[in-house]
């Protein structure tokens, strides 16, 4: 008993540290005072100024198509890569993904910095397309190792199969092989989206001084002094990670619990 109570308390404690400055910052978008010691009542009066400035705004738009974009493509990118990689001999395809581990290993600033020195030897004005380009850099290893261990899951000779009775190799990928990678490539396409929509380290060292994106909107007004309308811009931010968050989960549970139904039901047979 005096086990459990201390490990639950242990892990109550690491909760509290995690999670209650992100709960302060959501009650304070709530109040009506722009005092952070006084709570002066509730209010959205916050959430409509921040709706109503356009620099915010175009920062939204900018990072929501940058995360869909660089999500879309890393996506594309990485499910052939992982379909390459599963292809491979043991010792060649081990080696290639430990290098495929190393930028989600490595530090962000590290990355960032690489990547302009990169743009400027190049003579890359720096700007939306470098900000994309960095962006689906870092996210195909999280496509990667979200499909890898789905296509280690198949059975190789279905494809086979599939080819000697006629289909073509598109044909029977499309048909055969991508149905049951699909919960894989979904998931890697989120967590690519979210890991996007997060980023801050890689798009300060990336981006032109003409865009800005969210996190790099924060950063600027916050070195102003710190607004309500920024409580309430990453309350907004907050919910909505954690609903991709959650939608992510509950679709990896029902494919979970189908695949454990069909199998119930063969054993049965």
């Amino acid at each position: 008993m005096v086990k459990k109570f201390i490990g639950r308390f242990y892990v109550g404690l690491i909760l509290l540290f995690l999670y209650a400055p992100i709960f302060i910052l959501i009650i304070l978008s709530f109040n009506k005072s722009k005092s952070r010691s006084k709570w002066g009542g509730f209010t959205l009066h916050w959430y409509r100024e921040l709706f109503q400035n356009e620099d915010i705004m175009r920062a939204l738009y900018t990072t929501l198509l940058i995360a869909f974009l660089s999500a879309l493509i890393a996506t594309i990118i990485g499910t052939a890569a992982a379909l390459a990689i599963n292809s491979m001999k043991r010792i060649p395809r081990t080696i290639l993904l430990g290098i495929t581990n190393i930028p989600m290993l490595n530090a962000d600033i590290v990355t960032g910095i690489s990547l302009m020195l990169i743009f400027i030897a190049m003579r890359y004005t720096l700007g939306f397309s470098s900000v994309l380009i960095s962006h689906i850099t870092f996210n195909i290893p999280y496509v990667i190792l979200s499909v890898m261990p789905k296509l280690k899951q198949l059975n190789p000779h279905t494809f086979e199969a599939a080819l000697d009775l006629g289909a073509t190799p598109v044909y029977a990928f499309f048909k055969v092989i991508f149905p049951d990678i699909l919960s894989g490539v979904i998931s890697g396409f989120f967590l690519a989206f979210t890991m996007s929509l997060d980023d801050f380290v890689i798009t300060h060292f990336t981006k032109g001084p003409e865009i800005n994106t969210l996190s790099t909107k924060i950063y600027t007004e916050v070195r102003k002094g710190i607004k309500p309308e920024m409580y309430a811009l990453s309350t907004l931010l907050f919910v909505s990670v954690l609903l991709l968050l959650i939608i992510i989960n509950r679709k990896n549970a029902s494919k979970r619990g189908l695949s454990d139904k069909k199998s119930i039901v063969l054993m049965n047979q």
